[in-house]
């Protein structure tokens, strides 16, 4: 019997999808109960609605004929896309090879820098680090996160919030992807993921390395190598024993008592840190920050020194002085506090040790500089010949790589170099410096000293106990420069 519909109300119509049941006809109308280990396969096919709708009885085989036409070309689209999805998929965990050649470079030729020499904003549009359908992927072949993962993505009300530079271009996927470089025996590139990145104007700013001071460096570890066998030996030697959490809370604590700023400094303990220690604030407080893994004894009064003696105070008196305010500050023509401030608190980290040795300042300008110009594998590999320990190198690599997105390419975080330049620039004029007025003074240059002198209000501000004695003090620079080698001859190239 023929069946008339119009075909205006067909043109409109979705596809449906008719789901049938490839069983004998004969079984169609008595159901029985699926057996264990029997599966019924389902065969799906989208035909439209015009196709299953008789128009007429004159035109059934020509329906019919159509719709095994239609069959057919659906049947050939699923094939065609099937082997088109297959041949993604089999390209998708097929490995890459690496062309990477390890880096041996030795550090006496020192490569040219570039007329500008910055590092390159975070892009994963490198077709060599994608994938088909644009997903990273590293050099050993692994597929690689974008975004990061739902547990550690930002809310709604922290999308906007922007973090200081230094907490900004710490990886939230740091351990992960040093398991993943060890298992990868040191020949993988690792690709970070930041929860808040830093702006590109700032990583820029300190992805500037400079070279003069390199062969400085340089020459102090030579002599620290010739004279340890190797860092780790440095180490054991000048570091004493490593502590225990207990320990180090309780040498903190006592040099905040001889400081009479116990109750001024919330103690934080860490394991998450990337430096051995920082100073922040906390719901307006000021917060000290220690990473207590492998901080050993004789090293810890020396990081107290650094943060607290150093940076905590000299920010305590910066409060009472006209150039807090950064408007006065610029109408004043004064410099930057760095690298004056990072290379006072680094001396005053070796300043009493038996070895006052300047050999991890020289580690982190030299790692800043080679970063430039090579990759995190690379720059791993030639960090060997300073450093034996593999968590060791990682974590000076780690410092001069973050901020970066994908570490295979050249480029790194250069702040690190202002410890040395610093620390050179008040060693080689320690005979000229009023070093109680450079902390009381607060956060200024110390050739602002004489330009600002007058304006200095010195009532109410600290020096640390350390200090006291002028003559001693200056005893220890005398010592530092003697222990590295750091004769006139050398200083006044500085």
């Amino acid at each position: 019997m023929s069946v008339l519909v119009d075909r205006k109300n067909l043109q409109n119509k979705p596809p449906i999808c008719i789901q049938s049941l490839k069983t004998p006809p004969s079984k169609i109308g008595t159901p029985k109960r699926k057996k264990k280990n029997k599966r019924i396969k389902l065969r799906r096919t989208c035909v439209s609605m015009s196709s299953i709708v008789q128009l007429d009885n004159e035109n059934n085989n020509n329906n019919r004929y159509s719709n095994t036409n239609s069959r057919e070309s659906l049947h050939r689209n699923f094939c065609a896309e099937t082997s088109q999805s297959n041949s993604f998929i089999r390209h998708l965990y097929q490995p890459m090879r690496s062309t990477d050649s390890e880096s041996s470079a030795s550090t006496t030729r020192l490569p040219k820098l570039p007329s500008k020499c910055s590092t390159p904003t975070p892009s994963l549009t490198s077709q060599s680090s994608r994938t088909i359908d644009g997903t990273p992927r590293s050099s050993v072949g692994c597929r690689l996160p974008v975004t990061l993962p739902a547990n550690l993505q930002p809310g709604a009300h922290e999308r906007r919030r922007k973090l200081p530079i230094l907490a900004a271009i710490k990886p939230e996927n740091e351990k992960s992807e040093r398991d993943r470089f060890i298992r990868a025996n040191f020949n993988y590139n690792p690709f970070f993921i930041y929860k808040f990145p830093a702006d590109a104007e700032a990583l820029e700013r300190f992805g500037k390395p400079s070279d003069k001071y390199m062969n400085i460096a340089i020459m102090i570890m030579e002599n620290a190598m010739n004279k340890y066998g190797s860092y780790e030996l440095f180490e054991e030697q000048t570091g004493g024993k490593i502590l225990e959490r207990s320990s180090i809370m309780a040498l903190i604590q006592r040099y905040l008592k001889r400081e009479e700023l116990e109750r001024e400094i919330i103690v934080n303990l860490s394991e998450d840190l990337l430096s051995r220690g920082s100073m922040t604030r906390s719901k307006g407080k000021p917060m000290l920050n220690v990473r207590v893994i492998n901080l050993r004894e004789y090293w810890v009064e020396g990081l107290l020194r650094h943060e607290i003696g150093t940076h905590y105070l000299r920010s305590y008196n910066n409060k009472y002085q006209e150039w807090y305010n950064w408007k006065i500050r610029k109408d004043l023509g004064m410099k930057p506090a760095n690298p004056t401030e990072e290379g006072l608190a680094s001396l005053h980290s070796v300043l009493l040790r038996k070895d006052p040795c300047l050999w991890r300042i020289c580690l982190l300008y030299y790692v800043a500089y080679k970063s430039a110009f090579l990759s995190l594998k690379e720059l791993f590999h030639d960090l060997g010949q300073y450093v034996s320990d593999p968590i060791a190198r990682w974590d000076y690599c780690m410092r001069a790589k973050r901020g970066q997105t994908d570490t295979s390419q050249a480029g790194g975080f250069c702040k690190d170099q202002v410890y040395l330049e610093g620390a050179l620039q008040i060693l080689k004029n320690r005979k000229m410096i009023d070093f109680h007025l450079l902390v009381q003074m607060g956060k200024i240059d110390w050739e602002d000293i004489r330009k600002v002198d007058l304006l200095a209000n010195l009532d109410e501000t600290k020096v640390p106990c350390f200090m006291q004695d002028l003559p001693a003090y200056h005893k220890y620079l005398d010592k530092i420069c003697e222990s590295n080698g750091l004769t006139e001859e050398v200083l006044d190239s500085v």
